[in-house]
């Protein structure tokens, strides 16, 4: 008789059975923690846009807040005015049209005595699931829908992040 060399077919059909059972537990999970992350980070950008709303007032008092994403933000090098104040990185200043960043899209709009930040994922279910905004009182709200209040007093009625 001969001695066999290599595996049998049998045997490659098991392995790869049970690479894709392997395969079918950890992707959706692999899929939560990267939708988890993408919110993370939508929150601290959030965050990122308060201190630098905050800032903008201080700096420019006659102006107020900034009117929009842009003007908190600025190209590299980065000469501060109130069209361009480099206060946040250009990235988050230009992730107003997908792909955003991290699976998020945000908008600033903004007053002498008011300004509204939200964020909402870019593809729903897939980038993220839940909304995020704030206003002028720096508390960040949180819209499981997936939108983000919409605007000033939309914001207002979701509850804070941290209930």
């Amino acid at each position: 008789m001969r001695k066999q060399k290599g595996f049998s077919l049998i045997e490659l059909l098991i392995v790869v059975a049970i690479i894709l059972i392997i395969a079918a537990i950890a992707i959706p999970n692999l899929l939560r923690a990267r939708m988890a992350a993408n919110e993370s980070s939508a929150v601290a950008s959030i965050r990122t846009i308060n201190t630098a709303q905050v800032t903008y007032n201080s700096a420019y008092p006659t102006v107020g807040y900034s009117v929009d994403l842009v003007s908190l933000g600025g190209a590299s090098p980065c000469t501060p005015a109130s069209t361009s104040a480099c206060l946040i990185d250009n990235v988050l200043a230009t992730a107003t049209a997908a792909p955003g960043k991290s699976g998020y899209l945000f908008t600033v709009t903004g007053t002498l005595t008011t300004y509204y930040a939200g964020t909402s994922p870019a593809t729903a279910n897939q980038t993220g699931i839940r909304g995020f905004c704030s206003v002028e009182d720096a508390v960040v709200r949180v819209d499981p829908a997936g939108t983000n209040g919409t605007d000033h007093a939309g914001c207002l009625k979701l509850l804070p992040l941290n209930q």
